[in-house]
């Protein structure tokens, strides 16, 4: 699924990386602890989390996430968006819940990690 189909599917603003929105995943995983972000092993993933700072992406840099969804109308701070534009990575923010953000994109097919 194209990030630009995420951003309209989930009302999401891009607070980084808007010229990536072309761009593809192929799954999702939803969750607040980086720990868990840590174990996955997913080429082309979104992480979504209302986890909003710094730490968070830190660990998808790590993990190799590319895109990040900020659920619950949570804004990615300026040092997150520089963070974030160094390594190439793309934020979206969105006020929806992450049980709403989840299931909607689970519904148009986006597969989840597990």
């Amino acid at each position: 699924m194209k990030i630009q189909q995420i951003q309209e599917l989930t009302d999401a603003t891009v607070a980084c990386g808007n010229d990536k929105l072309g761009h593809e995943v192929q799954c999702a995983f939803a969750s607040d602890l980086m720990s868990d972000v840590l174990t996955l092993c997913c080429d082309e993933m979104i992480l979504i989390t209302g986890l909003c700072n710094l730490q968070t992406i830190r660990t998808a840099e790590m993990a190799d996430v590319d895109c990040i969804l900020f659920v619950r109308g949570k804004k990615a701070t300026p040092e997150m968006l520089q963070l974030a534009s160094e390594n190439n990575m793309i934020l979206l923010e969105t006020c929806h819940s992450m049980y709403h953000v989840a299931g909607e994109l689970y519904c148009s097919g986006l597969v989840p990690v597990y």
